[in-house]
């Protein structure tokens, strides 16, 4: 990647979003007709996205993407080692992957997806 920074911008922390939790936790319900054991899986799986989405925030500086959790730095990916990214059905947005040199990621989506889809615009991007 030539550009290693967004001058332009300002430090910008996404908001979080419940949308994708509450739509599983809601989703598991009818699981529950067809298996308890899947029911009760999926839900918890929704409570523990709930609990990440109330903790974990995303922070966009002028070069890094910083992750915390509960107001602490946990982890910090500079965007001069981003090789491209991309969001999984924008349309309904449920998954923000992004690769760097030496690592993959995946993200559900439990922040607003349009403050992100601003954020990522100057990052380079491989459809």
């Amino acid at each position: 990647m030539t550009q290693t920074s967004i001058p332009t911008r300002p430090d910008l922390e996404l908001t979080p979003s419940y949308a994708l939790p509450i739509a599983i936790f809601l989703g598991a319900i009818p699981l529950y007709f067809v298996s308890l054991w899947a029911g009760g899986i999926v839900e918890v799986f929704s409570l523990f996205l709930i609990i990440q989405a109330a903790t974990i925030r995303l922070r966009f500086t002028a070069i890094a993407l910083d992750v915390y959790r509960s107001g602490t730095l946990i982890r910090n990916f500079p965007y001069a080692d981003w090789q491209n990214w991309r969001v999984f059905w924008p349309g309904l947005p449920i998954l923000f992957y992004f690769r760097e040199v030496n690592s993959i990621h995946f993200l559900p989506m439990l922040f607003n997806p349009e403050q992100l889809l601003r954020c990522l615009e100057p990052l380079p991007r491989v459809d």
